[in-house]
């Protein structure tokens, strides 16, 4: 097959995408009560028209207690699938696009205020705020108020909410579920041993560490129709000393290949205030060459990916299955329009829009079939 590889079709599980250009969960704030409102609409359906091949739902909380912030969006009840089903409904109607949902808790990384007004945790007698649970009760910054640590029950009740979740995200048609397991929430703080310090079968070992992710894991995937994805994003790495790495990033990543994950979508970092980060234009992508070298999995990478002939080096390389995107495709959300025009390739756009393209572009877009 001749062409940009980014621009190549690719199947994962049994759903099929036009190209390698996947847009990435990102969280509004912008949520009443776990319910989306019309800034979801807006900001979704723009994303649905952007030539993508998979639009990802921002961070859905699967309980209101694992919300990261109080306006976040979740998926616990009738009344947030009902708004969920609304905006899905009218994107629907005039984009083909698979759509994803991030299923998520946020554990210790919980009850915090808006990013625009300082992001800082608020405590659980205060306006908006509640009281985080986590795998030990440890909170992520030392002045903020502690965590619970959860027991088994607590855990049951968790892994359950995801099971609902689950099973709301399938009546409403969503094509993939992703399981969070990255950037310092739940699932992620039970992976890293700098915030699992449980003396019981849940602490400890990498493999006690792996064992609630993976119950999830099981569980979700069970509650899934067996035709869809379940994939899960991780943090490759705490880039802390002792923490979390890309070694046993691999292990993790083996073992969800073995339970019959679809995809692993690799980030980092999240989970420590001592983080230190080398930021800088796919800084991510190492970690996702590792676990693609060592498993079959199909992965997707991540991190300041904002040049076509970079996407294109990453997907052509081997470094990645997938691409994805998060600020970029904020910043421009015709992204992969002109990715394509910058490749060489062709890019399907709705008809409304098809006499937008530069003459100096012949035969850059293709009508809906």
């Amino acid at each position: 097959m001749s062409g940009p590889r980014l621009f190549r079709p690719i199947t994962i599980g049994n759903l099929a995408m036009c190209n390698r250009i996947v847009i990435a969960p990102m969280c509004q704030y912008s949520a009443v009560n776990g319910c989306m409102t019309d800034w979801h609409l807006i900001h979704l359906g723009n994303l649905a028209l952007s030539g993508a091949a998979l639009l990802t739902i921002e961070a859905t909380a699967v309980v209101p207690e694992g919300r990261i912030s109080w306006a976040d969006v979740g998926l616990w009840d009738d009344a947030t699938e009902a708004a969920m089903a609304r905006v899905l409904t009218s994107i629907r109607r005039h984009s083909d696009m698979p759509v994803a949902i991030q299923l998520a808790h946020a554990g210790r990384k919980a009850s915090t205020d808006l990013p625009w007004l300082g992001n800082a945790q608020i405590a659980p007698d205060a306006e908006n705020g509640w009281q985080t649970v986590a795998p030990s009760a440890e909170p992520f910054e030392a002045h903020e108020n502690p965590p619970t640590a959860l027991d088994r029950a607590g855990m049951d009740r968790i892994r359950d909410a995801f099971v609902a979740a689950t099973r709301r995200a399938d009546r409403l048609g969503i094509d993939a579920i992703q399981l969070h397991g990255a950037h310092g929430y739940l699932l992620h703080q039970f992976l890293s041993p700098l915030s699992n310090h449980r003396d019981d079968e849940y602490g400890g070992s990498l493999e006690n560490r792996m064992r609630f992710p993976l119950e999830v894991f099981n569980a979700v995937r069970e509650a899934f129709p067996a035709a869809k994805p379940v994939t899960m994003r991780v943090s490759g790495t705490d880039w802390v000393p002792g923490g979390w790495d890309s070694d046993q990033t691999i292990e993790f990543a083996k073992a969800l290949e073995a339970r019959g994950c679809s995809a692993i979508h690799v980030s980092s970092g999240g989970l420590d205030p001592r983080q230190q980060i080398p930021v800088g234009p796919g800084y991510q992508v190492p970690l996702a060459r590792a676990v693609k070298q060592a498993t079959s999995l199909p992965v997707i990478g991540v991190g300041l990916i904002a040049e076509p002939e970079h996407a294109e080096a990453i997907i052509a390389g081997g470094d990645a299955d997938m691409i994805a995107l998060a600020r970029t495709i904020l910043y421009d959300p015709r992204w992969p329009w002109h990715a394509a025009a910058a490749l060489g390739a062709r890019i399907t756009v709705p008809n409304q829009y098809l006499r937008s393209q530069p003459r100096r572009y012949k035969d850059l877009f293709n009508p809906p079939s």
